[in-house]
């Protein structure tokens, strides 16, 4: 039993509590302890066992094992997380004050005031061209009223032409 604790023992205290419950039953208490203030209580998960004299020497090396490399890896992961973590915070603050840096230095000098008193100056206005003709400034060309006339027949005989046509047809179907 305290083989498979010591990898434990060597990073940790633990407190070991054996206590009768009656009727051949006995609990063990495996509960690891701080090291110190602000660490995560994952790390300090006790392990309680209850059964006959007989069951725990044969089943609690093998779940003190379980238990011990469930903590160790948990560390480890705690451990390698917070070290990502602070390499990404010195990341990004070194990105930043790099940032912060070139902006600085992109900060356009503010200009003399002789040069900001020309550059308030009006421009000087110059006389707008004459425009060339266009094929669209022309006037619309009027139709002479004989073509509006033509047209008029032409669409009147159209519709005539029409209403022929459906006449035939009403006449098929009443045959």
């Amino acid at each position: 039993m305290f083989k498979e604790l010591a990898p434990y023992l060597r990073q940790r205290a633990v407190l070991l509590t054996v206590t009768h419950l009656g009727e051949d039953q006995i609990r063990v208490n495996v509960i690891p302890q701080k090291l110190k203030e602000g660490e995560n209580a994952a790390l300090t998960t006790p392990l309680t066992v209850s059964g006959p004299a007989e069951e725990l020497d044969r089943d609690l090396p093998a779940t003190l094992v379980n238990f011990v490399a469930a903590h160790l890896e948990l560390k480890n992961t705690l451990d390698r997380a917070k070290a990502e973590m602070d390499a990404a915070a010195k990341t990004a603050q070194a990105e930043a004050r790099s940032k912060s840096k070139t902006a600085a230095a992109k900060v356009t000098p503010k200009p003399e005031p002789e040069k900001a008193a020309e550059a308030t100056k009006p421009l000087p206005q110059t006389p707008e061209r004459p425009k060339a003709a266009s094929l669209f400034d022309a006037p619309a060309p009027t139709i002479p009223t004989s073509d509006v006339d033509e047209e008029e027949e032409i669409l009147a005989e159209a519709g005539k032409s029409e209403q022929i046509g459906e006449d035939e047809e009403e006449l098929d179907d009443a045959a």
